[in-house]
């Protein structure tokens, strides 16, 4: 119930700051972007208007987890009201996994509105019934990316200052993925002793490229049912693991 009480009261917080202006921009950018590729062959614009919509559901995402997930303890920090809520019958953990989930709603909410304008678009202009269900899959797969990502602002921000930790989280994203072509550059070109710690950052850094099927998606390629599951099964273990680090930190940070 604590956690519940601290995950609604972060969501509206979130509301609050006016986050979801970004909604705003991208309905604009797709009624926009509607209306400069209705000339187009049809096929060439409905892929155009998938790629830019599935690239910017990612990108607003990105930019929510970053600069909202590092600034959650900052900002009680700043307030001072951390004191009052730790002096609180308030576990640590269940503060911070409140925050977590607050954001989580916040994005579920976004990603959902999101996708309405996204399905409102392509209905307009093709045919959606064919590749809805492919469609669902890759926006699904972004949340689960953000909700990463959230987990790693999350670490961060309990340690950190809001601006160094949006530029770890935001390295950790590009890094996250480029991890693909690091392993390859790492097998080709990488002298046999810094194999070992190449392999050991690869592993140990989130591979999201695992959850980036946009590409897939919009050109029809097959992506299977299994490959979804199990990269929504490696999202979920790797939040997990994220968040039990991020409340080793803060169950040893002293805020006196």
């Amino acid at each position: 119930m604590k956690v519940y009480a601290i995950a609604v009261n972060t969501f509206k917080e979130a509301i609050r700051d006016k986050i979801f202006y970004s909604l705003v921009f991208f309905a604009l950018l797709i009624l926009g972007a509607s209306t400069a590729l209705a000339t187009l062959t049809i096929g060439e614009w409905s892929k155009i208007i998938e790629d830019l919509s599935l690239s910017a559901m990612g990108i607003f995402g990105v930019i929510i987890s970053v600069f909202v997930g590092v600034g959650l303890v900052f900002k009680e920090l700043e307030k001072k009201t951390i004191y009052t809520i730790i002096s609180k019958p308030i576990k640590r953990w269940q503060f911070l996994l409140g925050k977590y989930l607050g954001l989580a709603l916040t994005l579920l909410v976004y990603m959902a509105v999101m996708s309405i304008v996204f399905m409102i678009a392509l209905h307009h202009y093709g045919d959606t019934e064919k590749n809805g269900i492919r469609l669902f899959s890759a926006v699904f797969l972004i949340y689960i990316e953000l909700l990463v990502l959230t987990a790693v602002a999350i670490i961060f921000s309990t340690f950190s200052s809001p601006m160094l930790s949006a530029a770890f989280t935001l390295s950790i994203y590009v890094i996250g993925h480029l991890l693909p072509d690091i392993k390859l550059f790492t097998a080709k070109y990488t002298p046999m002793g810094l194999k070992g710690v190449m392999n050991v950052v690869y592993y140990a850094l989130p591979n999201l490229e695992n959850f980036n099927i946009k590409t897939l998606v919009v050109h029809n390629l097959p992506v299977s049912a299994g490959y979804i599951w199990m990269a929504t099964a490696y999202g979920l273990l790797y939040i997990t693991s994220l968040l039990s680090i991020a409340v080793l930190i803060f169950e040893k940070r002293n805020f006196k």
